[in-house]
């Protein structure tokens, strides 16, 4: 499996940003440690992360020795290998990641997260593991309840009511992010 960790370090941003669906770009791997500047080498393993910043969730890639001494504080983060130009990129993530990106986000309000999260269950519903089990109205907002393919547990999203370009772009920057065609 080439994600070998998934966790949160220090969240400690209580500023929130507004953002359209136009605004919120996410930036392609550059084959570069964002906290030295070196050039990570085709092969050499380095850690991807999203980092919460005034502009929202950016990508950031670190490297070993980088994330080892320094620890920078991320939204959450994984190991993997930078492919070496003309090899064809195995599948990046796995359906646990993506199931455990969408449960970190279960309490997040500000509503970049509610998008993001709202097209990972999709995301995952397409993949067959969550499956629509109904929905109801609070607060002026349908919320889905969906089910855990394979398990008696259940899990709620809000429906941000998102039209099928803001889904698409969405979709989008999350294979981006990820580094995955969804």
């Amino acid at each position: 499996m080439a994600v070998t960790y998934w966790a949160n370090y220090v969240k400690n941003s209580n500023q929130k940003v507004e953002r359209t669906m136009d605004e919120w770009e996410i930036d392609k791997p550059l084959g570069q440690c964002y906290g030295t500047g070196r050039k990570i080498e085709p092969g050499e393993e380095y850690f991807g992360a999203l980092v919460e910043t005034d502009q929202g969730l950016l990508r950031r890639d670190f490297c070993a020795d980088y994330w080892d001494s320094e620890k920078p504080s991320v939204f959450c983060y994984w190991k993997t290998k930078l492919i070496p130009a003309g090899q064809k990129k195995p599948i990046f993530v796995d359906d646990e990641m993506l199931m455990a990106f969408f449960q970190r986000l279960e309490k997040e309000s500000e509503q970049e997260k509610i998008n993001f999260r709202f097209v990972l269950a999709l995301i995952l519903m397409r993949k067959r593991r969550l499956k629509y089990d109904s929905s109801r109205t609070e607060d002026n907002r349908e919320i889905w309840r969906l089910r855990i393919t394979g398990e008696s547990d259940f899990v709620e999203v809000i429906d941000p009511n998102l039209d099928q370009q803001q889904i698409e772009q969405l979709t989008s920057q999350i294979g981006e992010i990820l580094q995955t065609n969804l």
